[in-house]
């Protein structure tokens, strides 16, 4: 299924976190939510949702799920 960004939901309990991300990847992520006429947030929050919902579907997303998770311990 390709990723869309998701619809604005009622206000749920939510905290303020801090990406640094580069200057291409900022506008890749400003010109889906100017595409689907929605907030930068809104598309970066989507595609979490979208990853951890769809986590393990894709080929070599378990492998490197593994070495994140080894990473941190």
């Amino acid at each position: 299924m390709p990723f869309t960004p998701r619809q604005t939901k009622g206000r749920e309990k939510s905290f303020y976190k801090t990406l640094y991300l580069s200057e291409q990847l900022i506008r890749e992520v400003e010109r889906i939510a100017s595409e689907y006429d929605t907030s930068f947030n809104n598309v970066v929050v989507s595609m979490i949702e979208y990853s951890l919902q769809n986590e393990g579907t894709n080929p070599g997303m378990e492998e490197q799920h593994e070495r994140t998770q080894a990473a941190h311990q």
